[in-house]
C-alpha cells in the first residue's frame, strides 16, 4: 500500500530574522495532524516582472516562534503578486491542505491586497487561511465557528481533509446564521441542514447553532465571533464569487480585512446539488 502523504500547509513568508506569524501558526496546525509546512517565497519580482515561486520545507527551531504574537515582524504582511498559472502548478505539485497568508497591518485595513491574493489562491480550489498578525501562534483553534446561509452546498474535494483539524480533541464546532430583520426566519434551520449535509462534520459531535438577526451581515458575524469566543471562523466561497468582482464587495472581503481571529475560506463545488 502506498503510504499517505502528510498534510501540507503552504505559508507565504519572506526570509527574516524575526518569527513569521504565518509560518509559526502553520507549524502549530501541522504538528497537530502530523503534517508539514512549506514556506513559499517569491524571488525576482519587480514592477515589470512577476517573479518565480519557490517552496521549501520549514522546520522551526526551539526559539523561532517564541516571540509574542503582539510584536510580529512588520514585513510579515507583505503579499506578492501571483501569476495564476504558477500558483496552480504549485498547488498541483504539493496538494496543500491550505494556503496561509497574513491579514496585514491594522492601519491598512482597507487595502484589498489580501482580498486579491485570497481570490487568486481560491481559484486553485484549495482552502485559504487569513491570519491576523496578533493571533497567538502556539495554539490550535478549539472553538470553530462555521458561517452558513440557507443555500445548500457541496465542498470541493480539496476541503474534505480539513475534518482532521475539526476532529482534534477538545474542539467545539458551532454554526452561525445571520438573517436580516425582514427575513422569514426559516434560514436558521436551512443553514444547519446545509452544513450537516455537506459532509464537513461527518463523524463529529453535533454542533451548536447560533442565530443572529442583524441588518448588516458582516457585523452579525463579528458579533458571533465575540459572543462565542471563537478562535477560528470558517467561511464558504462559492465559485461565482471568487471568479468575479463580487468577491471584493462581499462579506467575505470585509471579514478578511478586519476579523480579529483567523478566517478559513473553503471553496465549494460548483456543481449544483
Amino acid at each position: 500500500m502506498t503510504p499517505l502523504k502528510p498534510l501540507t500547509f503552504v505559508a507565504f513568508a519572506e526570509d527574516s530574522a524575526a518569527p513569521n506569524p504565518c509560518l509559526c501558526y502553520a507549524s502549530t496546525l501541522a504538528q497537530s495532524v502530523n503534517g508539514q509546512v512549506l514556506q513559499l517565497r517569491v524571488s525576482g519580482q519587480s514592477g515589470t516582472t512577476p517573479g518565480t515561486l519557490t517552496a521549501f520545507p520549514f522546520v522551526p527551531d526551539n526559539q523561532q516562534c517564541q516571540t509574542k504574537a503582539a510584536e510580529p515582524a512588520r514585513a510579515a504582511h507583505v503579499l506578492p503578486e501571483l501569476l495564476p498559472a504558477l500558483v496552480q502548478e504549485l498547488a498541483d505539485r504539493h496538494h496543500p491542505l491550505m494556503f496561509v497568508v497574513s491579514q496585514g497591518l491594522p492601519e491598512n485595513a482597507g487595502d484589498e491586497q489580501v482580498v486579491d491574493t485570497c481570490a487568486d489562491l481560491l481559484q486553485t480550489t484549495y482552502p485559504v487561511l487569513v491570519l491576523p498578525l496578533a493571533t497567538p501562534t502556539d495554539q490550535v483553534p478549539r472553538r470553530i465557528l462555521i458561517a452558513a446561509d440557507r443555500e445548500p452546498f457541496r465542498l470541493a474535494a480539496n476541503s474534505l481533509p480539513l475534518r482532521q483539524l475539526l476532529a482534534l480533541p477538545r474542539t467545539k464546532t458551532m454554526i452561525v446564521h445571520v438573517e436580516g430583520v425582514l427575513e422569514d426566519g426559516l434560514g436558521y434551520g436551512l443553514a444547519e441542514k446545509a452544513v450537516l449535509s455537506s459532509r464537513l462534520l461527518d463523524g463529529l459531535p453535533a454542533p451548536e447553532l447560533h442565530k443572529y438577526e442583524y441588518g448588516n451581515y458582516a457585523h452579525g458575524l463579528l458579533a458571533a465571533v465575540q459572543d462565542t469566543r471563537a478562535d477560528l471562523i470558517v467561511l464558504l466561497a462559492r465559485q461565482r464569487s471568487y471568479f468575479s468582482e463580487l468577491f471584493h464587495r462581499s462579506v467575505t472581503a470585509r471579514l478578511l480585512q478586519t476579523c480579529p481571529v483567523p478566517v478559513l475560506v473553503l471553496p465549494t463545488d460548483p456543481r449544483r446539488i
